[in-house]
C-alpha cells in the first residue's frame, strides 16, 4: 500500500488534498462547463469521494472549494443560479411502472429492437422511477455527462423492455490504465473519451433470450452517435463493472466485451484504501480500432 505523507497534502475545507486530487477537480470543472455549481459540487463529492460521517456528501464544503479556486484564479465558475435541492430518491411505484404481464421467447421475435435516448422531463422521470423500483442498485442522480436510454420492442404493440445509462468513466482504474498504456497526463486530457454503462436493467417480468448481449450491440454503435449529438465528442471506449457477488457478466462476454480482471474494492478516486466496496469485474469495449492511439494522444483524431 503506498502512504502519502502530510508533506504531500494540502488542507482546504476540512479536507486533505494531494495534488492529484485538486488536479481532477480542476479537469471537472474545465471538461463540464455546462454544469451549474451545486452540479459541480455534487460531481467530484461522488468522485473523490467526500462524504460526511452520515455517507452525505459535503457539497457545502466543496463549493467553498471551488469559490477559493476561483478566487485564485485556477477555475472559472458559471453563474451562480437558483436551484433547488436534489432529490436523493425520485417518487416511486406509478402504475405506469408497475410490474407487466411476463413477456418470453426470443430477442429475434421482437425485432427491431430498439434504443431510445431519454430526455424530455417526464421521460427521465418515468425512467428513474423504473431505475429505482427495479435496478439492484436503485436510482443515483447522474452528473456530468451522460445519457439514459429506454429499451423499446420493435413489434406491435411495442413494449419497454429495459433501461439503461451510459455516464462518466472511472477516474482512475489500474487494470485499465495499464491495458490502455496511457499516462496520467494523457489520461487527465482524454478521459472524457472513456464512457461507462453504470445502469443496465431488463425488467423482471421480461424472459428473453439474448435480449442483453443484443441490446449491448445495439449501445455500442448507437452511444457514439447520441454523444456527438449530444456533447459534440464520440468517445472511442466503453467499459463497465459487474458485482461478482451478484452477476457473472455473461451478456457483457456474449456481446464480445473484454475482460480485464476484478477492481480491488476501492472507491472509484479512492487513493488511500479508505473507502471500500465489493469487487467488481471490469469489462471494456473499444469502439474504435485505433482507441489506444487516440487515448494517448498518438494520433490525429485525438480529441
Amino acid at each position: 500500500m503506498n502512504h502519502v505523507s502530510e508533506e504531500d497534502t494540502i488542507l482546504l475545507s476540512g479536507r486533505l488534498f494531494t495534488h492529484q486530487e485538486l488536479q481532477d477537480v480542476i479537469y471537472i470543472v474545465q471538461r463540464f462547463p455546462l454544469l451549474s455549481r451545486n452540479e459541480l459540487a455534487m460531481t467530484i463529492c461522488e468522485g473523490l469521494p467526500w462524504v460526511a460521517p452520515n455517507g452525505k456528501y459535503k457539497t457545502e464544503a466543496c463549493l467553498k472549494l471551488l469559490e477559493k479556486l476561483s478566487s485564485q484564479g485556477k477555475i472559472v465558475l458559471p453563474p451562480k443560479r437558483h436551484e433547488r435541492s436534489p432529490k436523493q430518491k425520485p417518487k416511486l411505484a406509478t402504475l405506469i411502472t408497475e410490474a407487466a404481464t411476463e413477456i418470453t421467447g426470443f430477442a429475434r421475435d421482437y425485432q427491431p429492437i430498439g434504443l431510445e435516448p431519454v430526455r424530455s422531463k417526464e421521460g427521465i422521470r418515468l425512467w428513474n422511477e423504473y431505475v429505482e423500483q427495479y435496478h439492484v442498485l436503485g436510482y443515483k442522480r447522474p452528473f456530468g455527462a451522460h445519457q439514459r436510454y429506454f429499451i423499446w420492442s420493435g413489434n406491435e404493440p411495442k413494449q419497454r423492455l429495459g433501461c439503461l445509462l451510459f455516464s462518466a468513466s472511472s477516474w482512475a482504474l489500474f487494470e485499465r490504465d495499464t491495458w490502455i498504456g496511457w499516462d496520467k497526463e494523457a489520461r487527465s486530457q482524454r478521459l472524457h473519451l472513456i464512457v461507462n454503462n453504470s445502469r443496465f436493467l431488463i425488467f423482471p417480468w421480461v424472459k428473453v433470450k439474448n435480449l442483453a448481449s443484443k441490446v449491448l450491440s445495439l449501445a455500442a454503435r448507437q452511444v457514439p452517435v447520441d454523444w456527438r449529438e449530444r456533447y459534440g465528442f464520440e468517445p472511442v471506449l466503453l467499459e463497465t463493472f459487474v458485482d461478482v457477488e451478484m452477476y457473472q457478466g455473461t451478456c457483457y462476454q456474449a456481446a464480445n466485451w473484454v475482460y480485464l480482471g476484478q477492481t480491488t474494492g476501492r472507491g472509484r478516486m479512492d487513493r488511500h484504501t479508505q473507502h471500500l466496496s465489493s469487487p467488481k469485474r471490469i469489462y471494456m469495449f473499444p469502439l474504435r480500432r485505433d482507441f489506444r492511439a487516440i487515448l494517448c494522444g498518438e494520433s490525429g483524431n485525438a480529441q
